[in-house]
């Protein structure tokens, strides 16, 4: 597979910058398994609304995530299912990898592999 230099990597900086907060990283593979609302993220991840909110924002500036209204409700749900197919791929690349990428000098940090189970 080559990559495309010429027409920058910026946008998919974006999407892995995206897809590395811990927080919105529990998002989406919660919504992966179903929509839902920002009281039942909040309930499920120990998280305040306000936090919830606000990554919500996040993943719905950067095309991943929108809502439905439902009465005074909305729903919250994957825009793409090709995120599922990438969420499946980086687990099998962490299954495969082991602890290497826990244990990386640069990005890997004994806090990182404590708070793993949260997310």
């Amino acid at each position: 597979m080559a990559i495309d230099c010429a027409g920058g990597l910026t946008p998919a900086v974006a999407l892995f910058r995206s897809l590395g907060d811990p927080t919105r990283l529990a998002i989406l593979r919660r919504i992966a398994s179903g929509e839902a609302r920002v009281v039942d993220l909040t309930s499920e991840l120990g998280l305040a609304q306000s936090t919830v909110s606000k990554h919500l924002s996040c993943l719905r500036d950067c095309g991943l995530v929108d809502y439905r209204v439902e009465g005074r409700q909305s729903f919250y749900a994957l825009t793409r299912p090709e995120l599922l197919d990438l969420l499946r791929s980086a687990e099998q690349v962490l299954a495969a990898t082991g602890a290497a990428v826990t244990l990386c000098p640069v990005y890997g940090t004994p806090a990182d592999s404590a708070t793993e189970g949260r997310a």
